[in-house]
C-alpha cells in the first residue's frame, strides 16, 4: 500500500520507515536473551538435597528398613507387610519411647513408605522418622544374608525335632 507524501502532489511515498520495526527487535532480542538462561537453568539445576547436620540413628531405635523390591526389615528381621504392625506392637512393650525409624532404599517407592506409616500409627507409635541415607546396596544384601542364615538355621532345628 502506497502513501501519499505532502511535499509534492502526485507523487507516491513508496519507502517504509523500518527503524521503529528494528528498535523493537532489538528490545524483544535483548529481552529473550536475559531469560533463556533462566529456563536451562530451572532444568539443569535439580539436585537432591544433602544432608549436613542432623541426628544420627540410634542402634536402639526400632528400625524398618525397605529394599527396592519392596521387603520389609525389622530391626534386621525380615517381616511380611501384613504382620508389619503386629511386629511393631510387640517391639513397642519392649522400647521405651515410641519412635520409629524408616530407612528406605532410593529407588524404593513411596506407598512403601506410606504402608510403615499407617502400621507405625496402628501399632500406636507417636514419632516417625525418615532417615536421611538411603539404605545402601551393602546394607540390602547383609539384610539379606542374615534372613538367609536365620532361615536356614530354623529349618535345620526344624528337621532336627
Amino acid at each position: 500500500m502506497a502513501i501519499q507524501s505532502s511535499g509534492k502532489k502526485g507523487q507516491i511515498f513508496s519507502e517504509i520507515n523500518i527503524t521503529p520495526l528494528t528498535d523493537i527487535f532489538l528490545v524483544l532480542l535483548i529481552i529473550m536473551m536475559v531469560i533463556a538462561p533462566m529456563f536451562q537453568a530451572l532444568e539443569q539445576d535439580i539436585a537432591l538435597p544433602s544432608i549436613n547436620s542432623g541426628l544420627s540413628v540410634d542402634e536402639k531405635e526400632i528400625t524398618v528398613s525397605i529394599t527396592k523390591d519392596s521387603m520389609f526389615y525389622v530391626n534386621s528381621a525380615q517381616t511380611e507387610e501384613s504382620g508389619l504392625a503386629e511386629k511393631l506392637k510387640g517391639l513397642l512393650e519392649e522400647s521405651k519411647d515410641k519412635k520409629v525409624v524408616v530407612k528406605a532404599d532410593s529407588q524404593t517407592k513411596t506407598k512403601e513408605i506410606m504402608k510403615v506409616m499407617r502400621a507405625a500409627q496402628e501399632a500406636g507409635y507417636e514419632k516417625l522418622t525418615v532417615a536421611g541415607e538411603p539404605l545402601s546396596k551393602q546394607q540390602q544384601k547383609e539384610l539379606e544374608d542374615k534372613n538367609t542364615d536365620k532361615n536356614l538355621a530354623q529349618v535345620s532345628t526344624e528337621e532336627t525335632k
